[in-house]
């Protein structure tokens, strides 16, 4: 394991609590970003990614921040955040 950066100390009174490092922050914050649009949407993760060409593992991964969207599929949700027939249209 790396030794990151620790944005985020664990709470010493909490046994349960961890650090959580900078590209852990980051991660969740993105992930928080997709979740709040698919649920503006009204849409499930599997109707969110059938209907916007996202593989339905790949959009778990980033709700649950395993992994962090890159800067364009972030990009991307910010758009069909907007404009999200506009998207349906577009890939039609």
């Amino acid at each position: 394991m790396k030794n990151e950066p620790i944005a985020l100390q664990a709470d010493p009174r909490d046994p349960e609590d961890f650090d959580v490092s900078t590209d852990g922050l980051d991660r969740g914050q993105k992930a928080r970003v997709i979740r709040r649009v698919r649920n503006r949407l009204g849409l499930s993760q599997p109707e969110f990614a059938r209907r916007f060409r996202v593989p339905v593992g790949t959009l778990r991964d980033w709700e649950q921040a395993r992994t962090a969207p890159p800067d364009f599929a972030l990009a991307y949700v910010r758009v069909i955040e907007r404009h999200p027939e506009m998207v349906l249209e577009a890939i039609g």
